[in-house]
């Protein structure tokens, strides 16, 4: 995390120079960046500073004291309506079907609203659950039992108004490729509890990967052995996990150590990080032959269990992935990453609107969650692991209806939307910040996505301003490079 030097050590070859046989083995974006770093690093060194963390950061930022040893992400890709799930403003139902003050559409940019939509009350009633008196929408009935549990942040905005680049925004930390997650972040700041299995683990649901693709858990340029491992509710638990028909064990290992031996040749010679993540990453794979189909076998569990989720050995859907969620945090896997396709609500037809398709993806969702964090509870692992509820925007308070569509539904609206969070220290039964009375805009204690990551990292242990990685000549990190970034200490217990 302190600035370092690349450097290049090349060794000896039968024939062209050193130079020549560095160039040719090296490719372009390697040389740019091996060679910006040393420059940034040499500029450091002439203002006494390399090898340290910048005075002001040690000053400025105290030692957080983890309190989410481990942490389930749940990603909604798409974006569900904050009115029809935890915003209750029974004000915008007085409103529903009238044309929409000009004030909400001055100076706005949608993605497919055009000219002057109509508003769009909630479809759906709500009550007020558990002592906090949350109000939660009908199509979660089993989340409601567990609100006096859960944090939910009204507040939320974004500057990212499309999927791809808004769904980067909430789990990089930039609105473009490139960048790590923040599930590489922490594996990167605190390593794995169980060498058998990885660090950050990717759960997938839906039909389909999420609008920002593998990138959503890319290590970006930290090290690719940070990266997300995608894994599978049937087959393999990874791809090419087992070894190949006619393969027995000793043999893979045999090669596996001749290869390592010709990665290591790379690496003396070179120094490049990611030849020694890749001799990791045999090694991991290697060893997950051992654990990983015990811990991802849900077939395991007992009659009740699977009941209680809604699961289905064999079978691909979001309730098998919160069940194998529980099972990974269990093997302490550190960081477990759940995406769920289907929440982008723009109401073209039956597929994707507000009366057909979000209440399905309710009824996919609800008493799995539910399930979950009752599981969780039961097992004495809430305490220390950290739930998060999450779309990657907003949506408008008005109906979309794309070209003269009938169907109900919502744009895109970065301005504000709801997520929440439980277990891993946070505070239960507590609503921050508010939007105005139709779920349009933040009036109180906005968050901002850099926010919500540096809250995160904090409860993790992890200091959000000084968890860092050399990176162009910067020492990059997931929050930015601005100082703006704030940690809710108040929202953790």
């Amino acid at each position: 995390m302190n600035p370092r030097i690349s450097s290049f050590n090349a060794g000896n070859r039968s024939s062209g120079s050193l130079s020549e046989m560095v160039l040719r083995d090296m490719s372009r974006r390697t040389f740019l960046q091996g060679n910006g770093f040393s420059l940034g690093a040499i500029a450091m060194l002439a203002l006494g500073q390399a090898g340290r963390p910048l005075q002001a950061a040690e000053d400025k930022h105290e030692a957080p004291k983890a309190t989410a040893k481990r942490i389930i992400y749940i990603h909604l890709a798409g974006s569900p309506p904050q009115h029809e799930t935890f915003d209750y403003k029974p004000e915008l139902a007085r409103l529903d079907g009238k044309e929409a003050p000009q004030s909400f559409l001055d100076g706005k940019t949608f993605a497919f609203i055009k000219g002057t939509p109509k508003m769009l009350g909630p479809r759906y009633p709500f009550r007020q659950h558990g002592e906090s008196g949350a109000w939660v929408s009908d199509r979660f009935p089993h989340l409601a039992r567990h609100v006096d549990r859960m944090l939910f942040v009204h507040s939320m905005r974004t500057d990212q108004f499309n999927h791809a680049p808004a769904q980067l925004m909430t789990l990089t930390g930039q609105g473009r490729f490139g960048y790590p997650s923040i599930g590489s972040w922490i594996t990167y700041g605190l390593g794995s509890e169980n060498e058998n299995l990885p660090g950050f683990v990717v759960l997938l649901s839906g039909g389909q990967l999420p609008s920002a693709g593998k990138n959503a858990w890319g290590s970006g340029f930290l090290p690719s052995v940070y990266q997300g491992v995608q894994c599978r509710t049937t087959g393999d638990p990874v791809l090419y996990l087992s070894n190949p028909s006619g393969m027995q064990n000793h043999t893979r290992r045999a090669s596996l150590d001749t290869l390592n031996q010709m990665n290591q040749l790379a690496y003396d010679r070179y120094r490049d990080e990611e030849t020694r993540s890749r001799i990791g990453q045999y090694e991991l794979a290697y060893r997950m032959q051992l654990q990983a189909p015990e811990a991802m076998d849900i077939g395991r569990e007992t009659v009740e269990t699977l009941k209680r989720y809604g699961a289905e050995p064999g079978k691909a859907s979001f309730a098998n992935n919160c069940l194998l969620a529980r099972r990974m945090v269990e093997h302490d896997v550190r960081f477990v990453q759940l995406f769920d396709w289907g929440w982008d609500v723009h109401g073209t037809g039956p597929g994707d609107d507000l009366m057909n398709k979000f209440p399905q993806k309710c009824q996919e969702t609800d008493q799995p969650i539910a399930a979950l964090l009752d599981d969780l509870q039961e097992r004495g692992l809430l305490d220390e692991t950290l739930v998060v509820w999450s779309g990657e925007f907003g949506r408008t308070a008005m109906n979309e209806a794309r070209n003269g569509s009938k169907f109900l539904g919502r744009d895109h609206h970065p301005d504000c939307y709801t997520i929440w969070m439980a277990g891993g220290g946070i505070q239960g039964g507590v609503s921050f910040g508010e939007t105005d009375e139709f779920g349009y805009k933040v009036i109180q204690d906005p968050v901002t996505p850099h926010d919500l990551q540096a809250t995160i990292l904090y409860a993790a242990g992890l200091d959000p301003h000084r968890l860092s990685y050399p990176f162009q000549g910067l020492d990059a990190r997931l929050i930015g490079p601005t100082e703006e970034a704030r940690v809710f200490k108040q929202w953790l217990g």
